[in-house]
């Protein structure tokens, strides 16, 4: 029994004194962490005036564009264009079989000539009233018909553009596909996605810049807001702009794959060197230090627009006049002494 007190008392004065060594390193942590100053250079951050711009992707369509489809069956008799041919309003673009048109203007001519008995007829009290009328009503329905068919056998094209496409030949039967697809390529049309954080600055009338890889970015086309769509997509959390391209020298075409960069006014923001941000290694977060009363202070940020060698930076718990390290941010840690040098 009395070996068993003595193990068990060493064994207490072992832990004892290795308890007291951990405090005592523990202790000299703290005090080093305490006394521990880096030297760093700080610039005073202050509100710059920018043009708040975002750059979005699109692909241009035609401003307008419609099938050339008649609504009466039958044989096509000519197709007087061909794919990429440039049409101006008005120009024929298909005859289809003339048979039915003609027919009704033979039934047209002779309505005209027995209204024309009829209503002599009916001055002398031969025919009556009720017979003209029927025979009016005849003669004007047939009227409506004749202007129907023509316009859909004497197919003309509705506005200037361009053939995108020829589905038919000469002499083959007509079905449900459109004869023709006319695109109109003087102006075009792109709707772009917008993130739903710029819907309440985003208004009809706002100017775009239009830029193409095919023409680099010196190359620019002057681009319009024309419609701002009123509802937020839940799932993109984007909301749609339909844009105006005038396109008068044919450069750009329907298909094409864009970058539109939309101009939101102007701002006041904090602009800071782009090296002054740090990256949270294995993540996307940045954040930059701060002088706070002599010591670092780590402040998460949010990347705003790039312009050179700066950049926008953004968060809640930076303000005008705030102290930003700017040399020697690599080294600190939250909490630790500052020694601001000149």
């Amino acid at each position: 029994m009395k070996k068993f007190y003595s193990i068990a008392a060493v064994a207490l004065a072992v832990l004892t004194t290795f308890a007291s060594c951990g405090s005592k390193e523990k202790t000299e942590d703290a005090t080093v962490s305490e006394a521990r100053i880096e030297k760093v250079k700080t610039q005073q951050m202050t509100t710059t005036t920018i043009t708040r711009e975002v750059v979005l992707s699109a692909v241009l369509q035609g401003y307008e564009t419609q099938n050339v489809a008649p609504s009466v069956t039958g044989k096509i008799e000519h197709i007087y264009v061909e794919e990429g041919a440039k049409v101006a309003t008005g120009d024929n673009l298909v005859r289809m079989d003339e048979l039915q048109y003609k027919t009704a203007k033979l039934t047209y001519a002779n309505l005209g000539v027995e209204l024309a008995r009829v209503e002599a007829l009916l001055k002398t009290g031969s025919a009556t009233q009720q017979a003209y009328d029927q025979l009016k009503l005849s003669y004007d329905q047939t009227a409506e018909n004749i202007d129907f068919l023509e316009k859909n056998t004497y197919v003309k094209a509705p506005f200037d553009g361009v053939i995108a496409a020829k589905n038919y030949e000469d002499g083959e039967l007509y079905g449900g596909q459109p004869i023709l697809v006319l695109t109109k390529i003087s102006t075009l049309k792109a709707e772009i996605a917008v993130p739903e954080r710029y819907f309440p600055q985003v208004k009809a009338g706002m100017k775009l810049d239009i830029r193409s890889e095919i023409y680099g970015e010196e190359q620019v086309f002057e681009a319009t807001v024309e419609r701002v769509f009123p509802t937020i997509d839940p799932a993109s959390h984007t909301f749609t702009i339909k844009v105006k391209i005038p396109n008068g020298k044919d450069m750009l075409r329907p298909g094409m794959y864009v970058n539109a960069t939309l101009f939101l006014g102007e701002e006041e923001v904090i602009v800071v060197p782009y090296q002054a941000v740090l990256k949270l290694q294995g993540a996307d977060n940045r954040y930059v230090y701060i002088n706070r009363g002599g010591n670092a202070k780590y402040v998460p940020v949010k990347l705003g627009q790039r312009f050179d060698d700066q950049v926008e930076i953004i968060s809640d718990e930076i303000k005008e006049g705030d102290e930003l390290v700017v040399i020697g941010q690599a080294r600190l840690v939250d909490g630790v002494k500052l020694e601001i040098v000149k």
